[in-house]
């Protein structure tokens, strides 16, 4: 394994044998997120990144496997193995497992299966003695551009919408509305979209996403209009080809494969930031480019 790989695999895997070590114990994001170095919002995209799938996901499907360990070796009674898997109630635990393993958990029981996980994509199982030989991560190469380049600090206005990423259209159209009569839209005006939380960690309602343009110099504030600088410096970008909705893979990308490979470290105090080089008003979705911009040292 390249020396570069080091440094986030190492940190992943602490964070992976924790979790497999302690499932019976309320595991924090914010917990995990510290011990591994990252910010919060940062930790969950690289580990959706890296393990193909989100922290709370992951958590869920290995107490469940771990359940299902039990149910074939120990006597424990299904009351207690739902408590330890950390649900509130038999009835819940039940039909999660039921959903997982297709049989309620008394009768998963009375099959003494031998294989205590059902096939999935993923490469990390549940094990009673958990070891860095039982995990391994996904070393392909990205298949979308990336690259690093120097930006200045910049200067926008900008509306802040909260909820879904795909409802941010009505920010961009009051945005617009005020600065087209002001001359602030040129062919210099880099269209930026700021992106503060993870759409599979923070619920829809709550997620929060500054539609921005690029100013000359800092405006005052006029209502909902905002104004923020965007901090210059090294940044990683991965340039989207296509339809918004296959954004979620290019993050993966470059959260779960290129950052890794390349070992550069996260500016966690920055979001990570979307540029629109065009834009659906008159662009078909599959002609669609957006670049994504992570702070990098």
């Amino acid at each position: 394994m390249s020396n570069l790989m080091k440094p986030y695999n190492e940190q992943m895997m602490d964070v992976l044998l924790y979790i497999q070590k302690n499932l019976d114990q309320p595991l924090s994001p914010e917990e995990l997120a510290t011990a591994a170095c990252f910010s919060v919002v940062h930790f969950h995209r690289i580990f959706k990144g890296m393990i193909g799938e989100s922290l709370k996901e992951h958590i869920r499907r290995l107490r469940l496997e771990k359940a299902a360990y039990m149910l074939c070796y120990t006597d424990e009674s299904v009351i207690n193995i739902a408590l330890t898997s950390q649900y509130e109630s038999p009835e819940t635990f039940s039909r999660a497992f039921k959903k997982m393993f297709t049989v309620p958990p008394s009768d998963y029981r009375r099959m003494v299966r031998k294989r205590t996980s059902p096939a999935n994509p993923n490469t990390i199982s549940y094990s009673p003695e958990p070891t860095s030989m039982d995990i391994n991560f996904d070393q392909s190469s990205p298949t979308i551009q990336l690259d690093v380049r120097e930006r200045d600090e910049i200067y926008v206005a900008f509306v802040r919408h909260v909820g879904s990423y795909f409802n941010v259209g009505k920010a961009w159209d009051k945005l617009c509305a005020w600065a087209c009569p002001k001359g602030l839209l040129g062919a210099q005006t880099e269209f930026i979209g700021l992106c503060y939380d993870d759409p599979s960690v923070t619920p829809q309602g709550k997620i929060r996403y500054d539609a921005c343009i690029s100013t000359l110099t800092e405006l005052v504030a006029e209502g909902d209009i905002g104004t923020q600088k965007i901090p210059g410096g090294k940044y990683a970008v991965a340039t989207h080809y296509g339809s918004y909705e296959g954004l979620e893979e290019a993050y993966k990308e470059l959260y779960g494969k290129w950052l890794p490979a390349n070992g550069h470290q996260l500016r966690d105090s920055i979001p990570s930031f979307e540029k629109y080089l065009n834009t659906p008003a008159d662009t078909a979705p599959e002609d669609l480019i957006t670049e994504i911009h992570l702070a990098i040292n």
